[in-house]
This record gives C-alpha cells, sequence and structure tokens, in this order.
C-alpha cells in the first residue's frame, strides 16, 4: 500500500512559532484614566480566557500617564509607570499602544508617531478619528500596521466589527443610532418626570452621567463623530465630520416631549446616516421615533444602533455605551484582533474603513436643506378664526402634506393656544422656507418648535 503523503512544516519554523506564541505580546498603555484602568483590570481578571482566545498571552508591561501615582494605582507593580508617553512608544519590545489619552491634540501626535515606529494602536478616541482618520489611516496603511477602534463607537456594543466584518455581504442602506448615553438619560427622564431639561441636566451631572461641562454631549458632537466614523465604514467615504450636521438637545422643552407621546412618539437624539440617489446624509439631532419601535424604548444611559442592510434586513445592537468596562471589553477585543493578526500578511487584514483604501467612494455627503424627512411643528398662536387655514396653507403652497394635528389649550394665557403638525415627508429646505412663512404671521406668538421625525420601519 501507498502511503499518503504527509505535509512536514521544518521543525525550525514550528519551533519559532512556538517560541513566539509562547512569549505574552507587549503592550503599552497611555492613559490610566477609566478607561485605562478598566481595562487594566479586564486583561488582569480575564488572562486566561484572554490567551486561548488570542493564541497567546497579552500584557500591558508600560503605563504612561502624567499622573504617574494614578498609574501606580491602576498597575501596581504589573507594570512599568512612566509620565512620558513617548518613552512607551519608544520602547522596541512594545508591539502594540493603546491610546486613552482622549482629544486631538498629543493624542494625535502620539498616535502618528506610534504608527512611524512600527506600532499596531489601539483607540477608543472618537474624536480623533472623525477629524483626523484619514491621515491616520493613510499612514498605518503605509507602514503595514492596524488601528483598532472598536471602543470608539457605542462603548461595549460590537457595531465596528459587526460593520466591517459580520455585514460584509450586505450594501447597508441606512444606520440610525442612540449613541449617547448622557443625552439618552436626560431625555428619558424629562419624559418620565415631565421636567425640562435643565433640571434633568443637574441630575445627570450628580449621578455621574454628565460632565461638569456637558457641551459636547448635549449639543450632538460626540454623537456626530460616532456617527462619522460609522458612515465610513457602512459606506467606504473617507471621513468627513466637518460635513455633518449637528444639532443637540439642550432647547427641548417638556412640553414637545409630552405633545410626542400623545401622538404616538418619543424623541431621541439620534446619529443617522443614509445612502441615497443624491448623496450620504450625515446628521445628528432630536428626532421624533414612534413608540413602537425598540429603539424607542432605550431608556436611561443605554445605547442601540439599528442597522438596514439589503441582504439581512434591520437589525439592531444594544448594550451599555460608556463606562470603563463596557469600553474596556471593545478594547481588549481590539487587542486580541491585532494579537492574532500581528504577524499576518497586511494585505489580508481587514481594512480599516471596511472597504481597500483606494476603492474609497467619492460620494458626496448631502447638505441638511436637500435631505427628506418629516417633521413635528408646534406653534403658539392666537385663538381666532383663520389661524389654521393660513398655516395649512402655507404648507400645502409648498407641496407639504400634514399627517396628523393636535390643538390644545396654551398654559401661557388666554387666546393663545398650541398647534402642534406632523407632516409627512418632505425636503427640508422646503420645510424652512415655510417655518419662515409661518413665523412671520402677526397670529404666530412665538418662535415656531421644529423636530424631525423618522419612522424607521
Amino acid at each position: 500500500m501507498t502511503a499518503t503523503p504527509q505535509t512536514v512544516a521544518p521543525a525550525a519554523d514550528t519551533a519559532a512559532r512556538r517560541d513566539a506564541q509562547a512569549k505574552p505580546i507587549q503592550v503599552g498603555l497611555l492613559g490610566a484614566g477609566t478607561v485605562g484602568a478598566g481595562t487594566f483590570r479586564v486583561l488582569q481578571r480575564n488572562q486566561e480566557e484572554i490567551r486561548r482566545r488570542a493564541g497567546r498571552g497579552i500584557r500591558i508591561t508600560m503605563v504612561a500617564d502624567l499622573d504617574t501615582a494614578r498609574a501606580k494605582g491602576v498597575a501596581g507593580d504589573a507594570a512599568q509607570i512612566v509620565a512620558d508617553a513617548r518613552a512607551v512608544i519608544a520602547n522596541p519590545e512594545i508591539d502594540i499602544v493603546i491610546e486613552l489619552i482622549g482629544g486631538c491634540g498629543i493624542a494625535r501626535t502620539l498616535v502618528m508617531e506610534a504608527i512611524r515606529q512600527g506600532k499596531h494602536v489601539v483607540t477608543a478616541n472618537k474624536a480623533l478619528l472623525a477629524v483626523h482618520g484619514n491621515e491616520i489611516f493613510a499612514a498605518a496603511h503605509a507602514k503595514g500596521v492596524m488601528v483598532a477602534f472598536e471602543g470608539a463607537v457605542a462603548g461595549g456594543i460590537p457595531i465596528i466589527k459587526a460593520l466591517r466584518e459580520g455585514l460584509t455581504a450586505n450594501r447597508i442602506e441606512s444606520i440610525a443610532g442612540i449613541i449617547n448615553g448622557t443625552t439618552n438619560f436626560i431625555l428619558s427622564e424629562m419624559r418620565a418626570k415631565g421636567l425640562d431639561f435643565g433640571d434633568v441636566l443637574r441630575e445627570a451631572q450628580r449621578l455621574g452621567y454628565a460632565e461638569a461641562d456637558p457641551s459636547f454631549d448635549i449639543e450632538g458632537v460626540d454623537a456626530a463623530h460616532k456617527a462619522t466614523i460609522m458612515s465610513a465604514i457602512a459606506f467606504g467615504i473617507p471621513m468627513q465630520f466637518d460635513r455633518a450636521y449637528v444639532e443637540g438637545i439642550a432647547t427641548l422643552q417638556a412640553a414637545d416631549i409630552g405633545y410626542a407621546g400623545q401622538l404616538g412618539y418619543r424623541i431621541k437624539l439620534l446619529g443617522i446616516t443614509k445612502r441615497t440617489a443624491h448623496g450620504i446624509e450625515l446628521r445628528v439631532h432630536p428626532t421624533l421615533v414612534p413608540a413602537k419601535r425598540l429603539i424607542a424604548n432605550v431608556e436611561g444611559p443605554m445605547n442601540a444602533v439599528l442597522v438596514k442592510g439589503d441582504v439581512v434586513g434591520t437589525t439592531l445592537y444594544y448594550g451599555k455605551g460608556a463606562g470603563a468596562e463596557p469600553t474596556a471589553s471593545a478594547v481588549v477585543a481590539d487587542l486580541v484582533d491585532v494579537t492574532r493578526l500581528h504577524t499576518a500578511d497586511a494585505a489580508q487584514r481587514v481594512p480599516h474603513l471596511a472597504f481597500q483604501p483606494d476603492e474609497l467612494s467619492s460620494v458626496p455627503i448631502l447638505p441638511m436643506a436637500q435631505v427628506v424627512t418629516a417633521f413635528y411643528l408646534r406653534l403658539r398662536v392666537a385663538d381666532e378664526a383663520g389661524v389654521l387655514a393660513r398655516i395649512t396653507g402655507i404648507l400645502a403652497e409648498r407641496d407639504i402634506s400634514i399627517d396628523a394635528l393636535l390643538q390644545r389649550e396654551s398654559d401661557e394665557g388666554e387666546n393663545q393656544t398650541d398647534v402642534i403638525i406632523l407632516t409627512h415627508d418632505t425636503v427640508e429646505g422646503r420645510m424652512m422656507d415655510a417655518i419662515a412663512r409661518m413665523q412671520e404671521l402677526p397670529t404666530v406668538l412665538a418662535p415656531i418648535v421644529r423636530i424631525r421625525k423618522e419612522e424607521l420601519s
């Protein structure tokens, strides 16, 4: 009988591979704050499980933080503590650099230096990627290193991996996400307790859900950074944060949340990006969502992302969008991915933005005036004959049709009433023209409230 030929790896190659796997990959951590501490803690606690998944151990051997006492409190004697982040980047033993400093200043400088030194980078810095991602990914591609960033969007929800890998077979049509826990907590409390924005913001700060300066959250900037990243991955376009439309929640009033509820809707701050025949929509703003939708029932500081693909249909991803260990979960997952692919041919890795770098599309981001959506309008008007006819006439002249209408007595004084209108889809520019014309009516007694509406069906 003839023996079946066997392919046997050379002994030297096998031994080298075994030696590499026996030696833990060495990681440098820049920033020992909340997420940095969580990352160190998770790696320590689950090290054996992580080793079995990654194929070799992963160890943070250097920690850099200007507050060396804080870093010492995080790592103890398990890692070398330094104040200078560049010492971590310069160490030839460090294979992966985790950037958890935040912001676009020194963090950008350090990430670019790490790439130039041939280090792989893991970051949870959504602002850095949304603003400078094109430059960073180009440098990493040229150097043949990875930049992993699951922790940058929606904390512990693996939405980046879903968009880059799990939904590869799909032509993504749209994404709509509650991607900022602070604003979702505020809106949930306003609805549940009937309180105004300022009162709930103070409560959110007391509970630690909002920063002392909550501007990035309540003005929608944080959500816009995340929406920009998801949009680039979903549609294979460069990062274009400067073209995102951004509107926050600070001007929302309890009355509108109440009226929305009477009409069967809840108000959420959504990051929305859609593919259309004319370009890509990229916008963040308060949005009426039907109360029967799952995403409308995401409450408190939780996050949820709704993704619609042409093959799979609609999928929903839900979980904790911030915090030490939820974000650490994403950071460690990135570490495992990088460790697995550390020695792989760079051409075989998943591209940073899911599409090959030379295949990114130049499809434009639509200006907001060209976006098509429906609207909620609230007008405080004089309670007299003919007012409603003039308002509906202005809408009709611009081919804006009405879906629902309420009239409620105003609590601001006698002879005033609130008129609440839901419209069908229309072009934003047309609606803004109609609002400007209605505002000129002498019987309209206050600034008109306008909130966009999405059915998300």
